[in-house]
């Protein structure tokens, strides 16, 4: 599956977009993806072993919020894409 970054995640981890093997939910891909990124990206992406408020996700455009969360299931032919929260006006 493919994961895209923007903004500040990008800049976390390095690159725009990988592909890794789908896990079974959101909540996993987050984990694995700090394994794979580090403390920092950790910090921003999870608040204990639950999504983080500072992270919107998106599942083939659709907000996990609107979905089923970190339980959020994945498959091989999906696209998430990942942004932080950005305040301003």
């Amino acid at each position: 599956m493919k994961v895209l970054f923007f903004a500040t995640i990008r800049d976390l981890t390095g690159c725009k977009e990988t592909q890794v093997p789908a896990p079974p939910s959101v909540r996993d891909l987050l984990e694995a993806l700090s394994v794979r990124y580090g403390f920092a990206f950790r910090r921003k992406a999870l608040e204990g072993t639950e999504p983080s408020p500072e992270l919107i996700v998106l599942v083939n455009g659709h907000h996990i919020a609107h979905l089923r969360g970190g339980d959020t299931p994945l498959s091989e032919g999906d696209q998430v894409s990942l942004f932080p929260v950005i305040g301003g006006g």
